[in-house]
């Protein structure tokens, strides 16, 4: 029984207009939900809900199937319901400046304290250099002074009363301090002083070394006076500057008595004033008033150092914050440290310490591009080490990796507790859980987005509503049923599946979008079925130009390509060309040669390298078939040669194996294939035939060289019956398969094929394995008998030359013998399959 043609209704699936209930799509509510991603939603749900260490996100799929705006949509929702993480200030380290300390405070509190601790500046600048204008203070400072000058002064007199006792006469001179020996109050002259006896002499000398002693020990006494003094006055100034400050200290650690690392800065703080009282006080200055308060964010300013550095502010955050780096470069992920060039060097401080989205996503989420990051420097281990430590430490890669020797700031590391959610294709978390095997332990969690869907009624209805809400969204026409229909209908051609119904968002949304395009430039005010087609045979039409040229270069003969007529060892095959984003399929004349030989098949195409592997696969399998169902009992006997014609690319895939057996078994056989019929399919080592893809775009690229050609009536492709629930064609292949003019064929196994091609029945094996004479299979076990035969007979040996092959034989054995150890170097020119 001849095998039929598909009916025209098997192919295409119109999608049913009457189970939608709207008439247009402005009728439908906004879609809300996530629908067809529940796998991806599920995982979603419990990455976010374990709270342990490791459990970050991974989600994976293609591109364009709305990965980012789903994640971003249900981490919004999700970090709504959570409280508001902490805000984060950096503030000077007084005893240690190049690690400044961070604080962390309840979100909009990090305001809060700048502003207060810069109000607090501002009152003890002007505080303190009151309170030392004061009456009081500068009686204290007086009475030290008078004291300090009393102690000496009486110190003197005391020695000089004693020296007065010994008649002598303490002087103070501009040289310094002189003592002189006296007679009746009177000092006694040098010429005097001669004239007295040496004991007398010596007497006085004695006494005046005796006070010298004393005046020395006085004059190094002084500066341990003026120390005294100077430490009381100090402790005056401690005292006035502690009775301006203390007050308003006290009041902030009032105010932050909840954060213990607030209290002990402020207690950093107000020993830091006592410090340097001499600066709040402003003596160098003339004018009377301090300087106004912006001064203290001068980069030269004294008082920067009192100021806070806000890093992570949370003031108007509600709920958890949601964060997507568009560039995660290792400085946008951990922070940085600026600097600021005075006097010709580079500089920098607490203030200028800069957070990176790890800092900002803290307490919430973050998400990450995985290709960006990896393709970022130090970025991937940046983010590993700090999801390691939980805690993110700023360094710079000149720091960690000793490139710079430039003095830089340690700040306190900041501790981490957020969700990392990495994006990316599926062959991306595949290799990182490969060949990373820290990976597996910081990303835990997999949400695999799906790339298609049930086409069902349910899925047709929120289809419906998802492009009423794009529509909505970007203020276009609404849809009416017959145009969400088409659209759908497009959704299942793009996953080669009727059943089934695509998940990639962007596109989807790009046909809407042009579809109302169109549909304005029609003058109408809905988008019909009409209009989505003209947006589809436009987007076709704009990258087609490749297309129409091969196209044009079959009918003018340069490439060649029969759609009539019988022709032996020859069949059209159907390959598709992926440019990305368009597909279209090329007939390719597929051509065997066989002769007698020791059972090789030649891939021609593997031979130059232009072979790829799944295709080397194919011609394998069609060799073990031909050995294993017609070469049971005999040795496959032939030499055979595969080549596609006019092939100047790389080849590969399997669709083509059922093209390439049933040229090789028509020259086997010598009987002619039908060339007004295209075929593709792959076969496995039984005969069956197994589905491929691409099998739209290779009916209607066969269909289209023969409608410029002119329609026969008996022109067609030949498909796997495993591919019929895949064909969504377009309207000119159905029109002409209804008409009768152009026809689709489904099979199972390569007799089915060999059937259609040469019209002759395929045959199937008796008992002893032995074919119907009048079966294409007899010619073909037939012929390969006769070449297993003809095989034989040329290795029969002649009775002439049987003493000569003795003797070389011979011969031969002795020059094993000699070369026993020699190695044997066999070469081939021939590849075996």
């Amino acid at each position: 029984m001849s095998l039929k043609s598909l009916p025209v209704e098997k192919l295409y699936q119109y999608c049913d207009l009457t189970t939608f209930r709207f008439e247009s799509t402005a009728e439908l509510a906004p879609l809300e939900e996530f629908f067809g991603q529940d796998r991806a939603l599920e995982a979603l749900n419990f990455g976010v809900g374990i709270k342990q260490k490791g459990f970050n996100l991974f989600v994976l799929g293609p591109t364009g199937v709305g990965k980012h705006t789903l994640v971003k949509k249900f981490l919004k929702q999700e970090a709504s319901k959570q409280a508001t993480p902490s805000d984060w200030c950096y503030v000077n380290n007084f005893a240690k400046a190049h690690k400044p300390q961070v604080l962390k405070l309840t979100a909009g509190k990090g305001r809060e304290l700048r502003q207060d601790m810069r109000q607090l500046i501002e009152d003890l600048r002007t505080g303190i250099s009151v309170a030392f204008e004061a009456k009081a203070y500068h009686e204290h400072v007086l009475e030290i002074e008078d004291h300090l000058k009393n102690q000496v002064e009486e110190a003197f007199t005391r020695l000089a009363e004693e020296a007065t006792t010994q008649e002598i006469q303490l002087a103070r001179t501009a040289s310094g301090f002189i003592f002189s020996p006296t007679k009746n109050d009177k000092v006694i002259q040098d010429k005097e002083f001669n004239k007295l006896s040496d004991e007398e002499q010596k007497a006085i000398q004695d006494k005046i070394d005796a006070l010298q002693q004393k005046l020395s020990t006085l004059i190094r006494q002084q500066p341990t006076w003026q120390r005294e003094a100077r430490k009381k006055v100090k402790k005056l100034n401690a005292e006035v500057a502690l009775l301006a400050s203390g007050g308003l200290i006290d009041d902030l650690k009032k105010k932050y008595a909840d954060f213990p690392e607030a209290i002990t800065y402020f207690e950093a703080v107000q020993q830091d004033v006592l410090d340097h009282i001499k600066e709040f006080r402003g003596q160098e200055q003339e004018e009377a008033v301090p300087p106004p308060l912006p001064s203290m964010m001068d980069t030269g300013s004294f008082f920067r150092r009192y100021d806070v550095n806000i890093f992570v502010d949370h003031s108007d955050t509600t709920g958890a914050p949601v964060v997507y780096e568009d560039s995660p470069q290792y400085q946008n992920l951990v922070g940085r440290i600026e600097y600021f060039s005075q006097m010709g060097t580079l500089q920098t401080d607490f203030a200028l310490i800069k957070p990176g989205a790890l800092h900002t996503a803290n307490g919430g989420y973050l998400i990450l591009d995985a290709a960006k990051i990896l393709n970022e420097p130090y970025a991937w281990e940046g983010l590993k080490r700090a999801l390691y430590a939980q805690e993110v430490r700023i360094q710079s890669l000149g720091q960690i990796y000793s490139m710079v020797n430039t003095v830089s700031l340690e700040p306190e590391a900041t501790p981490l507790n957020l969700k990392v959610v990495l994006v990316g294709e599926r062959m991306l978390y595949y290799l990182l859980q490969d060949y990373d095997p820290e990976f597996a332990e910081l990303f835990k969690v997999a949400a695999d987005f799906e790339s298609e869907i049930d086409r069902t009624d349910e899925n047709n209805q929120l289809y419906a509503q998802l492009i009423g809400t794009i529509a909505q969204k970007e203020d276009l026409l609404p849809f009416d049923r017959s145009g969400v229909a088409r659209i759908i209908e497009h959704s299942s051609r793009l996953v080669e599946d009727t059943a089934k119904l695509s998940t990639h968002i962007l596109t989807m949304a790009d046909l809407i979008r042009e579809s109302d395009y169109w549909a304005k430039q029609a003058g109408r005010t809905i988008v019909a079925s009409d209009d989505v087609q003209s947006a589809i045979d436009k987007q076709i039409h704009r990258v087609s130009r490749l297309r129409d040229q091969i196209h044009e270069q079959i009918e003018r003969g340069s490439i060649l390509i029969d759609t009539a007529g019988s022709t032996v060892g020859q069949i059209n095959a159907l390959s598709v060309i992926d440019l990305g984003n368009f597909a279209f399929a090329q007939p390719s004349r597929v051509t065997a040669n066989v002769s007698l030989g020791e059972g090789d098949i030649v891939n021609i195409e593997r031979e130059v390298e232009l072979s790829g592997a799944i295709h080397s696969k194919g011609v394998m399998i069609l060799a073990s078939y031909l050995g294993t169902r017609y070469s049971k009992n005999q040795p496959l006997s032939l030499s055979a040669s595969l080549a596609f014609e006019q092939s100047y690319g790389e080849i590969d895939g399997d669709s083509a194996t059922i093209t390439e057996l049933c040229a090789l078994l028509s020259a086997i056989a010598n009987v002619p294939l039908r060339q007004d019929l295209a075929i593709t399919g792959s076969v496995d080592q039984h005969g069956q035939i197994q589905p491929i893809g691409g099998v739209n775009e290779k009916i209607e690229g066969f269909f289209d060289i023969c409608q410029t050609r002119g329609l026969s009536g008996t022109q067609g492709v030949i498909i796997p019956e495993k591919n019929v629930n895949d064909l969504m064609l377009k309207q000119a292949v159905r029109d002409a398969a209804a008409e009768g003019k152009f026809h689709i064929y489904a099979v199972t196994t390569v007799d089915d094929v060999t059937a259609l091609l040469t019209g002759m029945p395929a045959g199937e094996a008796d008992a002893q394995g032995k074919f119907p004479e009048e079966s294409f299979n007899h010619n073909v076990a037939a012929r390969l008998a006769e070449l297993a035969e003809l095989r034989h007979e040329f290795g029969k040996p002649s009775s002439d030359s049987d003493s000569d092959d003795k003797e070389e034989k011979s011969e031969d054995a002795e020059d094993s013998e000699e070369n026993d150890d020699a190695p044997t170097i066999r070469l081939s020119n021939k590849t075996s399959l």
